[in-house]
């Protein structure tokens, strides 16, 4: 085929738009594409996931990582079907992922043909901000830019249906200057937003009368970290962080209580509990009854997008504008509070729950415990790092154990919370910079449900890349854990077997059959070796740590009516006394 396809002119607009890989799984549907790609010789990149859920998650963690649109590929029917999970986590995550998909001749459209599903009503939910199908090679590049420019401008998934006959026709280079015709450029461009004066100074007298500050922040505070420190130093105050929040700001700072929420400490649980005054920044968290009581405490939110303001928590004063901006022109009217005993209280709360998390990572377990796992990780892991982090209790034990050095990102899958999401997560981030060190944190449940395919993708890859480390620690408990505690705090039951065990498999052994490194752990002497080993070792590693399952997933001030639904949950387990062994320690603790 010597013209130059429709096909070909999407490859190209692609590179224009600077899209360094596309993530996609093949298919007969976008056989044309695949041409094209195989033609523009690597620009950009064709990335091979083992499912098409999982070029999905891998284009959704490449925004992540990068801020930038990723953009995987399907086929009609079957592989378009398998990438709705990967864009819905796009889609509450607010991120922007462009979904090319092929679709049937258009001449069979309606017929009931092989692999035919109605793809916008497919789509129209997830990709709902724009959601088109190329009907004619005049359409193409006006198509793919609007859903570029939607994807980057919303920062959501789009999608652009392209028929097989419509790849395969003959590309329209110039297009007529007539009537229904529509040109584009690949061009966009973001506003400078910033607050109305009058909202500055009316946030700025609310929090200047408060006596007792907290600050909670959130991922959109992403490059405002030291306007946030001027503002707790101006106040007095302390911070939390959401989860997502979690890499933005020093956690070693005194003020700095950590994650908030029901994976979170205890100090943001008393910081919370504790103030008079709320500034939230950038963030959106849903454990609303984690926030303070409505009426506890007077609120100022700050954000980009105005539709999230006043959204979580009765907010007095709402300042829309890039959070950066908005605080370097928040701070000069700030009065300096010369009162320093909540700021005093804050401190004393962080070293407290600083203790209690040291003290819990040393408790024994059979025959491992996960939080002194990842609590040891904290001190390898290197400062050019990106980590990735999946769904269930290693969430847990990252929000509370891993220190994350200064500028090292960490994402997960938070709003849709969907397993499987950091090996694909991982990939992406790899693949962005190969001369950056990456870590994955699962539980075996994530592993086996996708993880240990995509461990095939890292060791047929892993020798292109500049810097080869790529660790991946397996929480290896034979337990879907996090819904285990779930069913025994949520509705008082005991743990169902059927339903929450983890087959046996040999995560360590696998990596090596892969001819990757694979390290089995089992006891609290080995864990530290095993971090050097995997941090100094020539290739990628898997970490399989072999935890106990009856470590508790508890939320902070565990209040007593959830203490008694565990109880009820633990007392009817034939083998419950030594998880309601370590509940009651824990709640005594503090």
């Amino acid at each position: 085929m010597s013209a130059r396809t429709v096909a070909d002119a999407l490859v190209d607009r692609l590179r224009t738009w600077g899209v360094p890989r596309v993530f996609g799984y093949a298919g007969d549907g976008i056989d044309p594409l695949l041409a094209a790609l195989h033609r523009a010789g690597g620009d950009p990149e064709f990335v091979p996931a083992r499912h098409e859920e999982m070029a999905a998650f891998m284009a959704c963690g490449h925004a992540k990582y990068t801020g930038t649109p990723g953009v995987c590929l399907a086929t009609q029917g079957p592989g378009a079907i398998h990438l709705l999970n990967g864009l819905y986590d796009a889609k509450l995550d607010r991120r922007p992922v462009v979904a090319v998909v092929g679709q049937v001749v258009s001449t069979a459209l309606g017929t009931g043909y092989l692999q035919e599903v109605d793809l916008h009503s497919l789509f129209k939910d997830v990709c709902g901000q724009y959601l088109q199908t190329v009907s004619a090679p005049e359409q193409l590049l006006v198509l793919l830019d609007n859903a570029m420019r939607t994807a980057i401008s919303e920062r959501v998934p789009t999608c652009l249906i392209v028929p097989h006959d419509v790849q395969r026709a003959d590309a329209v280079d110039e297009l007529p200057h007539s009537h229904g015709v529509v040109p584009s450029a690949a061009v966009t461009a973001r506003p400078r937003v910033v607050p109305r004066d009058d909202d500055l100074r009316r946030a700025a007298g609310v929090l200047s009368e408060g006596s007792r500050v907290a600050l909670l922040v959130g991922r959109g505070a992403a490059g405002a970290q030291e306007e946030i420190s001027q503002v707790v130093d101006r106040l007095g105050a302390g911070a939390t962080v959401s989860l997502v929040g979690k890499p933005l700001l020093a956690e070693d700072a005194p003020w700095h209580t950590g994650v908030m929420g029901h994976l979170g400490t205890t100090a943001s649980a008393e910081l919370m509990a504790g103030c008079d005054t709320l500034l939230v920044v950038g963030c959106n968290d849903p454990w609303t009854e984690f926030y303070p009581k409505p009426g506890q405490a007077r609120a100022v939110q700050i954000d980009i997008e105005a539709r999230v303001v006043g959204s979580k928590y009765p907010v007095e004063v709402a300042l829309v504008g890039d959070t950066a901006e908005t605080l370097r022109a928040l701070l000069p009217l700030l009065r300096h509070n010369d009162n320093r005993d909540w700021e005093q209280r804050v401190f004393d709360s962080v070293a407290r729950w600083r203790e209690i998390c040291g003290q819990r990572a040393q408790e024994d377990a059979d025959p491992l415990n996960p939080e002194l796992v990842v609590h040891q990780l904290s001190g390898h892991v290197p400062a050019d790092a990106r980590v990735a982090v999946d769904v269930g209790s290693s969430t847990y034990w990252y929000a509370r154990h891993l220190a994350l050095p200064v500028g090292v990102p960490a994402h997960t899958s938070s709003y849709l919370a969907s397993m499987g999401c950091a090996l694909p997560y991982a990939l992406a981030a790899k693949l962005d910079a190969p001369d950056r060190p990456v870590i994955a944190l699962a539980g075996d449940g994530a592993m086996q449900m996708n993880g240990l395919l995509e461990l095939i993708t890292v060791a047929d890859r892993w020798r292109t890349w500049a810097d080869p480390r790529f660790v991946v620690l397996v929480l290896h408990n034979r337990d879907l854990n996090e819904v285990s505690w779930e069913q025994r705090e949520m509705e008082g039951d005991p743990r169902f077997p059927v339903s929450q065990r983890v087959p046996e498999f040999p995560y360590a052994a696998y990596a090596e059959l892969l001819g990757l490194r694979g390290l089995r752990v089992d006891s609290p002497d080995e864990v530290g070796k095993a971090w050097q080993e995997a941090f100094s070792a020539d290739r990628p590693v898997v970490v399989e740590a072999v935890v106990d399952p009856a470590v508790p997933l508890l939320p902070p001030h565990l209040p007593d009516e959830k203490a008694d639904m565990i109880y009820r949950g633990l007392d009817q387990e034939p083998d419950g006394s030594a998880a309601r062994q370590r509940v009651r320690r824990q709640r005594e603790a503090g």
